[in-house]
């Protein structure tokens, strides 16, 4: 079944199934409580929501840095999905979506072990590595365009 995409409100049970997901995938294995996620601050943001038979499988934020500049945050997918092709597919919508919306460039924090997932999606290092929550990232950027069309 194709995915689905959706824009998600903090004050949904949605939200509450992307930060269980976030949780699940990204903060818990290193250590980060719960109270590191505030809906406050999100509430500005594009929540992302990747669905796969109605349910939340992968998810993720943009944040506005600038009027053309927008920074991918808080990535995940379902651990038993990864591999699959879905965060490509996150991305990807992700990518037009701020493109849509005016954003030109979209920078992130990769985590070292997927910088080469996002070299493979168009992504370039800018400056030096660096820790972040206590791990290694690395500030990665991408020139956004539009979409292909098919013609």
């Amino acid at each position: 079944m194709p995915l689905q995409f959706s824009l998600i409100d903090t004050q949904t049970p949605d939200y509450e199934a992307m930060v269980a997901l976030r949780m699940e995938v990204l903060l818990n294995p290193i250590g980060i409580p719960r109270s590191y996620i505030h809906a406050d601050k999100e509430a500005g943001d594009l929540l992302i929501g990747a669905y796969q038979n109605r349910q939340l499988i992968g998810c993720c934020i943009l944040t506005r840095v600038s009027e053309t500049t927008v920074q991918l945050r808080q990535m995940a997918v379902a651990q038993s999905l990864q591999g699959q092709g879905i965060g490509a597919a996150i991305l990807r919508f992700a990518e037009g979506l701020a493109f849509n919306r005016g954003y030109r460039i979209l920078l992130l924090h990769a985590r070292d072990n997927v910088v080469p997932f996002y070299r493979k999606s168009g992504y370039v290092p800018i400056g030096e590595p660096f820790f972040e929550v206590g791990i290694g990232h690395s500030k990665m950027q991408k020139q956004l365009s539009p979409a292909p069309t098919n013609t």
